[in-house]
């Protein structure tokens, strides 16, 4: 067992509960702050404990890190489906960037060593150049987008008032579900595309939308980088350890395989994997939809001994599907 307890925020929500199993398949003990909101306590792995909070409860929050002596905190809670965030920008802004100052403040009131946050590449908004480097234009189109990236501006500002440091991961497209069956994606009503896929695959869904086939790409459908979630989360503990190798210094890195398919590529992956044929439903493109988002990885690469180990897109798809199929079988997250 490695000596210090990590807390992660939101460790009950997709993401957030495959870095616990990460951190804790590590030896770090762990604590899991979440509301319950989206998440699911059975969710969480036994191995850690649950305090159920909202993260700008200060009282709470504090009183878990000292508890548990947290030296860390992954941060994941927050709101994140980029069309409700157009329709309802305050919300994205008090459980986003308010939340989260919140939660900064409480890590520095107590001596928190070291943050990671839980970024987007929405913050790139449409890029001009793709693969998108970490030093391209932060232009958000959204305030999903825009509410990370203020929350990133205000960890650069804290981190040179205070003797925490920090690692920004900007995520590309999170898919897949952990390959031993622990966790995977559990909220109704997803809009990930893979998500939507699998759903469709086992018969929640009768089609799946295909927004836009007139974008400059090979098959004129969008193109994006996917991302496996337990790729993703190995990440974390590896950007973990780079902060406290250097407890001087910060990091920005994109998280991403550097490799983008398009949805009617995803979508013939689903049919291989399921030898079936999703039915497609052809739409207009939504607003503000780039043609492709790709991240350049060449730092995350640089940075950290992180190597991909799932980035096999037919992979991406199986465990998603088992997942989908776990899931219907207890009736969770409905």
């Amino acid at each position: 067992m490695r000596d210090g307890t990590v807390m992660v925020t939101g460790g009950a929500g997709y993401i957030g509960s495959h870095a616990v199993l990460a951190l804790l398949d590590a030896g770090w003990k762990v604590v899991v702050i979440d509301n319950l909101v989206t998440g699911f306590d059975w969710a969480v792995d036994k191995r850690a404990s649950l305090v159920v909070a909202n993260i700008e409860d200060d009282a709470k929050v504090r009183a878990a890190i000292r508890e548990h002596k947290v030296f860390a905190i992954m941060h994941f809670a927050g709101s994140v489906v980029v069309p409700e965030s157009v329709t309802d920008p305050l919300k994205y802004y008090r459980n986003n960037t308010a939340a989260s100052r919140a939660l900064i403040e409480s890590a520095v009131a107590e001596g928190v060593k070291h943050f990671i946050f839980s970024s987007t590449a929405a913050t790139y908004g449409i890029p001009e150049v793709v693969p998108v480097r970490e030093d391209s234009p932060k232009l958000p189109i959204n305030p999903y987008g825009m509410s990370k990236l203020m929350t990133e501006i205000m960890l650069k500002d804290v981190a040179a008032a205070h003797p925490i440091n920090y690692c920004a991961l900007r995520y590309f497209n999170v898919a897949g579900a952990d390959p031993q069956g622990r966790s995977g994606q559990s909220t109704a009503g997803a809009t990930h595309l893979i998500k939507v896929a699998v759903e469709a695959a086992t018969g929640k869904r009768d089609s799946v939308a295909v927004f836009g086939t007139d974008f400059a790409t090979p098959d004129g459908t969008g193109v994006r980088d996917y991302i496996h979630v337990t790729d993703l989360a190995a990440a974390h503990v590896d950007a973990l350890d780079l902060l406290i190798a250097d407890p001087g210094k910060n990091h920005t890195m994109n998280a991403g395989y550097g490799r983008g398919f398009s949805v009617l590529e995803v979508l013939d992956a689903v049919d291989r994997v399921t030898n079936m044929t999703i039915n497609r439903k052809l739409e207009g493109r939504r607003a503000g939809d780039p043609d492709a988002l790709v991240a350049d990885n060449a730092a995350i690469l640089a940075a950290l001994p992180w190597r991909p180990k799932n980035d096999d897109l037919d992979q991406i798809v199986r465990d998603a599907l088992a997942w989908e199929r776990k899931l219907a079988e207890r009736g969770a997250g409905r």
